[in-house]
């Protein structure tokens, strides 16, 4: 009795282990994230623009802190550590994103404050015109 009870346990228990096994090995491959291949795509495009608006310029921290984790998100990449990668080519577009807000901030600044330099000569020319 006791044996067949043994031999019931070890059947159901081989028959059980194939399917968790196949469960197992599922979960494991599905675990490993694909290549961020677009997310490097849009994080380098950010980047570039950064710099080509004047990010060097204007944001030198941000743009600096952008180029950094992409070139950490592509050296992760080539170790095939797609789940870094990912994370720094994200936080490389978010700092790029804001060293091209930072820089059309401060070209917009400077823009504004060179018409008000204008309107102050301007305004002298008339004072002095008028006296």
């Amino acid at each position: 009795m006791k044996n067949l009870y043994y031999l019931r346990s070890y059947q159901m228990m081989k028959r059980l282990s194939l399917p968790v096994a196949a469960v197992a090995l599922v979960a494991g491959c599905a675990s490993s994230p694909p290549a961020p291949t677009e997310q490097m795509i849009v994080s380098r495009m950010a980047v570039s623009n950064a710099i080509s608006i004047g990010g060097n310029e204007y944001a030198p921290v941000q743009t600096k802190s952008a180029v950094d984790k992409l070139e950490g998100a592509e050296r992760a990449a080539t170790e095939k550590n797609y789940g870094l990668a990912r994370q720094l080519a994200e936080q490389a577009q978010v700092d790029a994103q804001l060293a091209a807000s930072t820089a059309r901030a401060a070209k917009a600044q400077k823009a504004a404050d060179a018409l008000r330099e204008d309107n102050r000569v301007l305004r002298q020319e008339i004072e002095r015109k008028t006296q």
